[in-house]
Order: C-alpha cells, then structure tokens, then sequence
C-alpha cells in the first residue's frame, strides 16, 4: 500500500477531489480503483466522495493498492539500486541481463532482481525497457501512479561505440520497420515509423567513435539500425554488422536519466559508471 497526503492551499480551495487529483496525474483508471478501494479517498481522516470539494488547509489522503505479482528474487544479486524511496527504483542493469522474465529467462531476468528491492505483492514496471546486451539504468514504478505519471517522461544519454570515425554532431531522421521476413531486425524503410536520433561525437579511439546519443523517438533498435544504416554499426553488435573483436554484445550503455520525482515534484538526474567492458573501448 502506498498512501500520499496533500494539505489543500488557497490556490485549490474550492476544488471537487476529482479535479484536483486528475490534475495532479491520477489517471482516471486509477480513481476508479480508489473509489472502489475502502478508504481509498479520505478528507480529514473521513472517507470522501470524488465529487466532494476541498478546502484550505484540509488534508486529502489517497491509498493505492500496489497488488500484482512479483517474480522470484534473484538469490545473488549483483545489480546496483541507483535509487530507490516509496515510489520509484532505479537499477543499473548488467548486459545480457533481461529486463522481463521469458520462456527462456527464468530467474535470471531485472524483474527478479528488483524483486530484492521491493514487497512481495507489488507488480513489476518498469517504465521502459533497455534490449538484454545493453547495460545502464532502467527506472522501475512502486505504484500504478508513479508508473502513469512518469511514461514517456524519461529523458535518457545513451552512450555508444561504433566503428569508425565521425565528428561533431548531428540528427538522424530516417524511419523504421521490422524487416519482413524476421522476428527481431528492424531496418529504414520509406514505409517505416518516424525514428529520431540525436548524436555527438566525445572522441576517437583505434578508428571508432564515442557518441553521446538521445532519442526524440523510441523504436526498437534504433540508435543500432540507424548507426549500422550509415555504415557505423555499433561495436560487437553482430545482428546489424557490428565487429565483436574488442566487445562480445552491442557497446550502448544507458548512462544518464533526468526526470521530475511522479510525487514530490523534484527535478531527478540520476547517473552509473560506464561497465567494464565498456571502458575498455574507450
């Protein structure tokens, strides 16, 4: 359970709890459960209606229910929590770790070592999703508020290596789609998805490059399609050309993430090491 009290300013005096809370991120989902959850709404320790109005210096308390299935803990667990309070949990992942639990990753997976982290009962989501050999922070939700407040809202610096030199910066705007006859590789297409991707040059090294990467647009693989597109695929990246002579999977690492606290409103950054085998690239 996680309950969250708000103390009521002249700025909202006046307002039906409805408003207030939708305007604060509650998804209309989640007031329903609230409405359906015994003292899910409460207005000075009384339960309260969503209809009902507010007034200065009163205090609105919301209980979410956290229930969902969480898999089994990792029984070693060597993934470093970056961050972690009431409503969110941010681990480093390791390469070839994945980040949901499948037919073939059972026990091994991001979900299971956040498992270490938090209760028993709460679900797991994460609130985007790094591909199994790329490393760096994955942000996880407490709660189903947390987790609507802050899709889509995370700001990300990849980090990658690619063959080959390049300098400067600059904007890849080339579209996207799965290549028919496969499962998995995606390439540019004229009929694909609008894919963005912005790049800096941080240096070179024995012919390859350290980019510095954000993304406008989130689709999968792109920073790997787009470089490989241009004939710089990512070192050890083997689906889209890259060599694996310096690393054994896709040198990109998620290193940095900024976004505003789903609760307190504070402005986050929230930063991890490059890993090993990433270091000795660069």
């Amino acid at each position: 359970m996680r309950s969250i009290e708000f103390i009521i300013t002249d700025k909202d005096s006046g307002r039906q709890i409805r408003d207030f809370l939708r305007d604060f991120g509650v998804s209309s989902a989640l007031l329903t459960k609230l409405k359906n959850t015994e003292n899910g709404i409460t207005k000075n320790g009384v339960f309260a209606r969503t209809i009902d109005r507010i007034f200065t210096g009163d205090t609105l308390k919301i209980t979410i229910e956290n229930k969902g299935r969480m898999p089994e803990k990792l029984t070693e667990s060597n993934v470093q929590a970056v961050y972690n309070d009431e409503d969110i949990l941010v681990l480093n992942k390791p390469a070839f770790m994945p980040v949901h639990e499948s037919r073939n990753h059972r026990g091994d997976s991001l979900a299971n070592a956040a498992a270490c982290y938090m209760e028993s009962d709460t679900a797991f989501r994460a609130v985007y999703r790094l591909d199994r050999d790329t490393s760096g922070l994955v942000l996880i939700a407490k709660n189903e508020l947390a987790a609507c407040k802050l899709a889509g809202k995370i700001h990300k610096d990849y980090y990658a290596v690619c063959s080959g030199e390049l300098n400067g910066k600059g904007t890849i705007d080339l579209p996207i789609r799965r290549v028919r006859e496969s499962i998995i590789e995606r390439g540019v297409f004229d009929d694909g998805e609008r894919a963005v991707t912005h790049w800096e040059a941080v240096g070179n090294k024995n012919g390859n490059t350290l980019l510095k990467l954000n993304l406008e647009t989130g689709r999968t693989h792109q920073i790997r399609v787009h470089f490989s597109h241009l004939g710089y695929p990512l070192l050890g990246d083997t689906l889209y050309g890259g060599s694996t002579d310096l690393i054994d999977r896709q040198a990109l690492h998620c290193k940095t993430i900024y976004f505003t606290h789903p609760i307190t409103n504070k402005e986050m950054m929230l930063n991890c090491d490059f890993p090993t085998d990433f270091k000795g690239l660069i």
